[in-house]
């Protein structure tokens, strides 16, 4: 992987970048949709490569591990051919995952013991046999194994988790030293910060994982509850920190006007599940503010669903129509919803970049974070 930075803000610490993947380049600030089982919910290939404008889709090693299985993958030829994406890919390392499974996991030294959300097996993640699942799904990018705190923990916590996440990066990356990926292309290995909402932590962590001189870094552990201005303040340290010569990946990140506020620190990768979760529960981002599709007032509105046209079905579909759907319970409203918030959200970034190219980034981000967060 290859990263080239083609311009920097004049005013704030956003830049325009190019990552160059095996599967084809990326241009940055980036969103990444989440295709956690391997697809992206209600939306087909197609409709991600010619009509969303995606450059790369993420795909979850913990749900692609349990179902279909290494095996299944492994036959396909990589995750890229048993999709049919073949374009760039990243796979999370399963850690948030494993977290989020509370009761039914352990963790240790060793590893994260858990039982699987399907059949309740007994399963093991260690660092290394996480870097061996990632080698085998296949994709571009993957994760280093880590312990994400919740929110709110306490200071002793945070440390001791912190310690088990660098430890745990020095084996994931011994293992990705020693192997290759099945496939013939090349994978890259993002290490992860963590550390809470303590700065010290955070601090230690960046100036760790930065020692391993690897291809990008990722911010993780951030956006699970605490106070917004706390997640601002804590990226803008870390990408203080963090080699300004790698890409910098904020995970699980965010509303339209986090990845401006973000980008504007100096991110230039995203990913989130809100504009497909949120698409299918009838709210759409569009390029004036919020929609809630469900409600009275769109009833009888026949104008387009973004006025801007971000998005293909915003010229075939009415605010009305889909208000329709929605309230009819047809599935296409959720097709509809989530094929026009994707877009939206690949257009917000490409925006961004073409002003940071221009040099006028910071007055448009202000002007349009406004406008994003406006509840129509």
């Amino acid at each position: 992987m290859k990263f080239t930075i083609d311009a920097i803000s004049k005013d704030c610490n956003a830049r325009a970048g190019k990552i160059n993947t095996d599967h084809g380049d990326i241009l940055t600030p980036i969103f990444m949709p989440v295709g956690t089982v391997g697809s992206v919910k209600a939306v087909h290939c197609s409709e991600l490569k010619e009509d969303i404008k995606a450059q790369i889709i993420l795909a979850n090693t913990y749900h692609i591990y349990l179902r279909p299985g290494l095996k299944i993958i492994e036959a396909s030829g990589g995750i890229q051919k048993f999709n049919s994406w073949n374009k760039p890919m990243l796979t999370d390392s399963g850690g948030y995952q494993v977290y989020s499974l509370g009761h039914n996991r352990k963790i240790t030294d060793e590893g994260a013991v858990f039982r699987s959300h399907i059949d309740g097996s007994k399963h093991i993640f260690t660092p290394e046999n996480v870097m061996d699942t990632q080698r085998i799904i296949g994709a571009d990018i993957i994760m280093a194994f880590d312990e994400c705190t919740p929110y709110p923990c306490d200071y002793e916590y945070a440390k001791n988790s912190l310690k088990l996440t660098h430890s745990w990066l020095e084996r994931c990356v011994k293992r990705y030293n020693e192997t290759q990926c099945p496939y013939g292309y090349s994978q890259s290995l993002f290490p992860i910060v963590q550390g809470s909402v303590y700065k010290d932590l955070r601090k230690e962590s960046c100036e760790k994982i930065a020692s391993y001189d690897l291809q990008a870094n990722a911010i993780g552990g951030l956006s699970v509850g605490e106070p917004i201005e706390d997640m601002y303040e804590l990226t803008d340290l870390c990408c203080q920190i963090l080699p300004k010569d790698k890409p910098r990946y904020l995970m699980g990140v965010g509303t339209p006007a986090n990845l401006l506020e973000c980008i504007d620190l100096g991110i230039d990768m995203f990913d989130c599940v809100m504009p497909t979760r949120n698409g299918r529960n009838g709210m759409l981002f569009t390029s004036e503010g919020i929609i809630n599709m469900r409600n009275e007032k769109w009833k009888d509105d026949f104008s387009a669903i973004d006025s801007n046209g971000v998005s293909y079905v915003d010229s075939l579909y009415t605010k009305a129509y889909l208000r329709h759907l929605f309230v009819a319970k047809e599935i296409l409203a959720l097709q509809i919803a989530s094929i026009h918030n994707l877009s939206f959200y690949l257009w917000l970034v490409s925006q961004a970049r073409e002003h940071i190219m221009e040099g006028d980034f910071r007055s448009w981000k202000n002007m349009m974070v406004k406008k994003v967060s406006n509840r129509l």
